[in-house]
């Protein structure tokens, strides 16, 4: 079917309490192995491109897009097309045209201040084209360049300014920090589920997690149950991904098809996407 906008998909969640599974897609494997789960779950799923994919593929949004959109087309899960992490306000203004209905626009590097100015222009902009804006407030890291400690003071977000700063900007989705970090390899993060409620009370949107590879599954379901609406994960995938290519090149060290290993490492991220949306449900 043809994409559903990620407006759409949130909305419902947040109004029912459930989660929104959102998987963040490198390559073509990546995407129809997301794809094939949402398939076999019959769940809506968010299938998101981060800008640091984006320069993975040498800095064109459109060849990306117009592959997710083909996926999305030829398939009857309920997919969103999301951008995520976007500094570049170029890459932001170029995303409606290429399909994408909700960006994730970041600057969380910024002091608070110059935080709220950036991310309400760009809330601005995605009113007059109609995407969805979700940002980021606290230290989360765990990004190149970004040593934070998720259990440091002054790393997670407060709740009164999460709610003073969801009013000043007009943000659709506020990514939190409340003990996961991005790019964790082990699932060992332990989630503050009593800050989570007192953000979902203060900010009356839809909060994001992000780093939910590094949380274990029964702290991923006190996060939704807490308040937490779309679960972000990437570094899981990627994980399965690699371990399976690497098990196929040790099983057959001659071969040079890459098909083989691909297509392992596409079942493998099938099965794992599959395996977090039954955790999420």
């Amino acid at each position: 079917m043809p994409v559903t906008p990620c407006a759409e998909l949130l909305s419902s969640a947040f109004a029912t309490g459930r989660a929104l599974p959102a998987f963040n897609v490198i390559t073509l494997e990546h995407a129809q192995a997301v794809v094939a789960a949402a398939e076999a779950t019959g769940a809506p799923v968010v299938l998101q491109v981060s800008q640091n994919a984006v320069a993975h593929h040498g800095g064109r949004l459109g060849p990306l897009a117009a592959a997710l959109t083909a996926l999305a087309d030829g398939s009857p899960a309920r997919l969103a097309l999301h951008l995520d992490h976007v500094k570049d306000p170029e890459l932001l203004r170029a995303a409606p045209a290429a399909g994408f209905g909700s960006v994730m626009f970041d600057a969380s590097r910024l002091p608070y201040d110059e935080n709220v100015k950036a991310t309400a222009e760009a809330v601005r902009f995605g009113r007059a084209h109609g995407l969805l804006v979700e940002s980021e407030l606290g230290r989360i890291g765990g990004k190149a360049g970004e040593a934070v400690d998720a259990h440091a003071p002054g790393a997670r977000t407060d709740p009164a300014e999460a709610a003073a700063y969801a009013a000043a900007t007009g943000v659709d989705a506020l990514a939190v920090a409340v003990g996961s970090t991005h790019a964790m390899t082990r699932r060992t993060a332990t989630l503050d589920h009593g800050l989570i409620r007192r953000l979902a009370a203060a900010t009356g949107v839809p909060l994001v997690l992000h780093g939910s590879s590094g949380v274990p599954d029964e702290e991923l379901r006190r996060a939704v149950a807490a308040g937490m609406t779309k679960i972000n994960i990437g570094t899981a995938l990627n994980a399965a991904l690699t371990g399976a290519i690497r098990a196929e090149l040790a099983r057959a060290p001659r071969a040079v098809d890459p098909r083989p290993y691909l297509a392992a490492g596409r079942e493998a991220v099938r099965a794992e996407a599959e395996r977090l949306i039954a955790v999420l449900r």
